[in-house]
């Protein structure tokens, strides 16, 4: 619910003083940045195809069906919470079974990079094809990746499949998001959202001791297969709901009949220019190749003098380099709406999501691990704590979406309130890491964060779509603003690995008994190996010191991102968001 590098700074920085109680000019600037409904009852001919099929969907159907849909989207929030919970839980498991658990993270990199920067290629197809089409597309990706997963013999098909699963789930849930755009006013947006996405409360709970059961019993391989069963079996439904008032609203003749004329060669050529293929593969693969050398030096023999380290580095600057240059002087189409990067509000949202999703990532992907061996707690002990996040997060969001609504302000909260309480709780785990200390502190840390998460990612979202002209850029805004996140999230796991894989087995080397120094390898790759010592164990002791050691470098990382996340809410017009309209027809 839950995956876009990308000012003018200056510009911003100069105007930061509306903060808190904001300016009525600002707000009167604001109304030239918005689409309003002229009104009628007809589709726009100026919008895209898969724009058009929205709005006429939205002009045709009934109260039942608008209700009906949210209840069916409310269900795939809750396949989605789940899925994203068992599977969260077992990969320190996965990269175990192949003693590679230091490599947790970096298995991770390269899917959300790529499930990032793909959201944008989703978003031209939710616009050019419709929103059914490219929300079953999704569905069909991540079920893909969750067969493969059941099926993976080594670490790297494993990572091979959470790129499918990643695109896959990410895919769903920001289609979602942009089915709850086509589908509300602005003011009420956030509200919906969070009380959508309410069916993490319960899915929050269940991850833990489903992940168990299958690791007691089955194996984790049975719990992909069980996952790759249910997310066609409850995304089928909402898309059948979707296509079945499409093909009403076409009969009705309010649907554009659109003839291109084109070959079958120039409908190729005409799509490849319209998805920014060039655009979208040097981004990716540098992204990609610029990331992983920060996980995967510390398994080559020479470590950053390695030859494959030297050229992925080389070849990712290169590429990014080429992204730029194309994208600025040749796409046709571009990849990435330069004026969409011009509007300080939409780059301060893609900045603060990025700050997000990097100072969470820097230390939550071994977090579960760390609760386990250092703190003692079972996996779904550990999964409770971490599920936190999740509720807390959607309570506050219901909470400032209804003050959205009264209010229809978004800034203040977000700069006076959250960013405040992120800070104080990730800094406070800084002190609270050792196993000394009590594991309420840990709870108390954690509910800060949550509360200041949960409410960024409302007001992102709600930042960037009231900075749009209108609904047909709904859907590139979401996934501009899910890339910078799903970017940040990568950025954070590379920060993350290269400190663990640095710090931990220097620290072990360090602290491990000597008779215990030959098994050295096998303690540091897996953790049920460092499980198996009995707690106050001298090995044991070893092994959460040297975690204890690399926590305060991955604390310390996620604490000072904050800096550039209050930059980016700093940018932001205190747009006031009651006034406006945005869609058409029979919306919340």
């Amino acid at each position: 619910m839950l995956n876009e590098p990308e000012v003018e700074h200056k510009a911003a920085l100069s105007q930061v003083h509306d903060g808190f109680h904001g300016s009525l000019q600002d707000s009167e600037k604001d109304a030239d940045h918005l689409g309003t409904e002229d009104g009628d009852n007809t589709v726009d001919a100026n919008h895209q195809a898969g724009v058009q099929a929205i709005e006429a969907v939205t002009l045709s159907w009934t109260t039942a069906s608008l209700i009906t849909a949210y209840i069916l989207i409310w269900l795939v929030y809750f396949m989605q919470g789940l899925v994203g919970g068992i599977s969260g839980a077992l990969i320190p498991y996965v990269t175990s079974a192949f003693a590679l658990h230091s490599l947790t993270p970096t298995t991770s990199v390269l899917s959300s990079v790529i499930g990032g920067v793909t959201n944008l290629s989703i978003a031209k197809i939710l616009d050019v094809f419709g929103r059914p089409q490219g929300f079953l597309l999704c569905a069909v990706l991540a079920t893909a990746g969750l067969i493969m997963s059941a099926a993976c013999n080594n670490v790297e098909a494993y990572a091979a499949s959470q790129v499918f699963y990643t695109v896959g789930i990410n895919g769903v849930g920001y289609s979602l998001s942009v089915f709850i755009a086509d589908t509300t006013s602005l003011r009420h947006r956030g509200l919906i959202q969070s009380l959508c996405c309410s069916s993490y409360l319960i899915t929050a709970w269940l991850g833990g001791p489903i992940s168990t059961a299958f690791l007691n019993g089955a194996g984790w391989r049975w719990a992909f297969g069980m996952e790759a069963i249910l997310i066609p079996a409850v995304t089928l439904p909402l898309f059948g709901l979707f296509m079945y008032h499409y093909f009403k609203a076409k009969k009705a003749g309010l649907v554009p009949k659109h003839s291109s004329g084109r070959t079958f060669l120039e409908s190729l050529r005409y799509y490849v220019r319209e998805f920014d293929g060039v655009g979208l593969l040097t981004l990716s693969v540098g992204m990609a190749f610029f990331l992983l050398p920060f996980n995967l030096y510390t398994l080559q023999a020479k470590g950053w003098d390695s030859p494959m380290i030297i050229c992925f580095l080389v070849f990712g600057i290169v590429l990014l380099i080429v992204f730029g240059i194309w994208e600025r002087f040749f796409a046709k189409i571009c990849f990435i709406p330069w004026k969409l990067l011009l509007d300080r509000t939409v780059a301060g949202a893609c900045i603060l999501s990025f700050a997000l999703f990097f100072s969470y990532m820097c230390w939550s992907m071994y977090f579960t691990s760390i609760l386990q061996v250092v703190f003692n707690m079972s996996v779904t002990h550990a999964s409770y704590i971490m599920s936190t996040y999740t509720v807390g997060g959607y309570v506050f969001a219901a909470l400032i979406g209804a003050f959205m609504s009264w209010t229809g302000r978004f800034k203040p909260v977000t700069l006076f309130c959250s960013i405040p309480l992120v800070v104080l709780g990730t800094a406070l785990l800084i002190h609270f890491r050792q196993p000394t200390d009590s594991i309420g502190y840990i709870v108390m840390c954690q509910i800060f964060v949550t509360f200041g998460g949960g409410v960024m990612t409302i007001t992102t979202e709600i930042a960037i779509l009231a900075a749009v002209k209108e609904q047909q850029y709904f859907a590139v805004a979401i996934a501009l603003v899910s890339m910078c996140g799903s970017v940040g999230s990568a950025v954070g796991l590379t920060v993350s690995s290269a400190i663990w894989q640095d710090v931990v087995p220097k620290r072990l080397m360090l602290y491990l008994p000597a008779e215990d120094l030959p098994n050295f390898l096998m303690i540091y790759a897996d953790i049920v190996t460092q499980l198996s010592y009995p707690v106050g164990s001298p090995t044991r002791l070893a092994v959460q010191r040297a975690y204890g050691d690399a926590q305060r470098y991955l604390f310390i990382a996620g604490t000072a991102a904050w800096v550039i996340g209050t930059a980016g809410v700093l940018m932001w017009r205190n747009i006031d968001i009651i006034a406006m309209k945005q869609t058409k027809g029979r919306v919340f």
